[in-house]
């Protein structure tokens, strides 16, 4: 159980930086750099969340996350149920 709580408290915390960041480039599209980290944290924040779901289930339902056999989705905690 810690480590679907570690991987969850790290895709929260990339999700907050892409957040950040893209607000920044709302007001500096020509920001190279920002540009670039939101790249990465964008490919970092697409690893977290195929490693999550392969290993506790999907993260989002109505076929935006694949789920393996059997069903998934029901299973319980919900990501959104996480205690922290």
């Amino acid at each position: 159980m810690k480590e679907r709580m570690v991987l969850m408290r790290q895709i929260q915390d990339v999700e907050f930086a892409l957040t950040e960041l893209q607000l920044y480039l709302d007001t500096h599209p020509f920001d190279q750099k920002a540009l670039m980290d939101f790249n990465c944290y964008s490919q970092q924040l697409l690893m977290l969340k195929q490693s999550y779901e392969m290993a506790y289930g999907p993260l989002l339902s109505y076929g935006f996350s694949p789920s393996p056999y059997p069903w998934k989705w029901l299973d319980s905690p919900w990501p959104w149920e996480e205690q922290f």
